[in-house]
């Protein structure tokens, strides 16, 4: 007969082994003080390639530790170690390991105390994610109280490329696709930058996030193909603080993070109206001179549905003429290029058209309100400035905003098919690579040039932000037309 010793340790084991939760595959499960896993040590399944993902979701001082095996003969894992226990790692309130699990595992937490914290199990990928920085919102422009954001892109649309003999691109007036089925449920989370609980102090996990409240009034949420990248989901948000700073995160299905990026918004004197929405020009989502819209189109923005005819109807015959002339080329068969094709041309044009025609506002940063170009540039000038400050120990230099101050006498110095504003405004000029794109995908015989850089290129561009002067591509001052601080250096499209 065994030792009562023994008999009590075996028992213990066994109860253990039976009391044990199953994490099932692919899911995400889900703790708190009010219901503690108990005992805290799990069955994983069996997977070639199993993931566990940790998300914290409340603030603590002591995160509870987290260990796995994929070893049948290690028992509960803990801080002991051996060859077959792994800690997982948390960092911002995530943790991730991969591994084989030809015989299942075990997975042991410590010290819990009243933390709430999700386990995602999967052999699909990371369940919990801080997406990289190649997978950041995207800020369309800010007036004195809204902000206009974007999500990540989630889905490519493949357009079909014209073919011999049938060379059909789509019309000027084109309308937007229907957005994919099974598109990710995005949440925003926004807050002001200096509050004294700010949102980059909290961990980095989807359900920590999701549980702030957010700043602002959520006027209008789409989806938006916006460019080549692909689907993005689109909010309006309104309700906000002139000259604020604010902290932005996108969180997709509660459990992948993307952010934070930040902005400020316009001083309360900025009169410019935002403009998006807009079917035939999906790039543009930004600040006009425009007059304020109607107060009968019960908006505080202009989109497809209340921008004025005279605006639009020009720029759609530009787009008609010019996809008319295109067609007459070689756009299937005999391809002008192996690497762009008609469809190309067509869609960097309507970008083109579509950035020159609606000027873009801007206005200089509050902490350096000289910060822009008080007349146009010389025809040998890049297109930036630089700020030397007397201070030693400052920077050695500031890269300003391609921005143009603009009287009411010159309100159509950019766009002619442009009503009046009615008011002073500052214009932040197109980026030189917008119009060099189009340059690079259409036919030579189409006759598209831009200006150079030798010249007078700077009079009308925003030039050596994302390439250099000398059109290394991303070697320019900024490597883009924007970045996720808020800062936007010339008018990207």
């Amino acid at each position: 007969m065994l030792p009562e010793t023994l008999l009590c340790l075996l028992n213990a084991g066994i109860a253990l082994a039976q009391a044990k939760q199953q994490l099932p595959l692919n899911s995400n499960s889900q703790f708190s003080p009010s219901n503690p896993p108990n005992p805290p040590v799990f069955s994983l399944p069996t997977a070639a390639n199993l993931t566990i993902t940790v998300a914290l979701c409340s603030s603590t001082n002591s995160p509870p530790k987290f260990f796995v095996t994929n070893s049948s003969s290690a028992g509960v894992p803990g801080p002991g170690g051996g060859d077959d226990v792994f800690e997982i790692a948390v960092e911002e309130g995530h943790g991730s390991w991969t591994g084989i699990f030809d015989d299942g595992g075990v997975l042991a937490v410590q010290d819990i105390g009243q933390t709430s914290f999700e386990l995602g199990i999967s052999d699909q990928g990371p369940i919990h994610e801080l997406l990289s920085n190649s997978d950041l919102p995207l800020l369309g422009d800010t007036t004195s109280n809204q902000a206009l954001i974007f999500s990540p892109a989630f889905a490519e649309e493949v357009e079909p490329r014209p073919t011999y003999p049938n060379y059909t691109l789509p019309s000027a007036n084109s309308s937007q696709r229907s957005a994919p089925s099974g598109s990710p449920n995005f949440t925003l989370i926004l807050s002001p930058t200096s509050s004294s609980s700010p949102l980059t102090a909290l961990p980095q996990t989807g359900c920590m996030l999701s549980s702030q409240r957010s700043t602002g009034t959520l006027s209008s949420q789409n989806f938006w193909l916006r460019d080549t990248k692909g689907w993005r989901n689109q909010w309006l948000i309104e309700a906000l603080t002139p000259a604020t700073n604010y902290t932005a995160y996108v969180v997709q299905d509660r459990t992948k993070v993307s952010g934070p990026i930040h902005f400020v918004t316009k001083s309360a004197s900025f009169a410019c109206p935002l403009v998006f929405n807009l079917p035939y020009c999906p790039n543009v989502a930004y600040t006009v001179p425009l007059p304020q819209p109607p107060t009968t189109a019960g908006s505080n923005a202009y989109t497809a549905l209340n921008l004025p005819d005279e605006i639009t109807k020009p720029l759609l015959a530009y787009l008609t003429n010019f996809t008319t002339t295109l067609t007459t080329f070689a756009c299937g068969r005999d391809w002008y290029s192996p690497i762009v094709g008609c469809d190309d041309c067509q869609r960097e044009y309507r970008k083109w058209l579509c950035t020159i025609t609606f000027t873009r506002c801007g206005e200089p940063s509050p902490a350096n309100p000289r910060s822009f170009t008080s007349s146009p540039a010389p025809p040998d000038a890049t297109g930036l400035s630089a700020l030397h400050p007397k201070d030693p120990s400052a920077p050695p230099q500031r890269v300003f905003s391609a921005l143009l101050p603009q009287s009411t006498d010159i309100a159509k110095a950019r766009s002619r098919t442009l009503p009046a504003m009615g008011s002073a405004y500052a214009m932040l000029l197109p980026c030189l690579e917008v119009c060099t794109a189009v340059d690079r995908a259409c036919p030579s015989l189409v006759g598209f040039t831009c200006p150079t850089v030798q010249f007078n290129a700077a009079a009308s561009y925003g030039v050596g932000y994302s390439d250099s002067a000398e059109g290394e591509q991303g070697e320019g001052a900024t490597g883009a037309a924007q970045d996720r601080w808020g800062n936007i250096w010339c008018n990207g499209g």
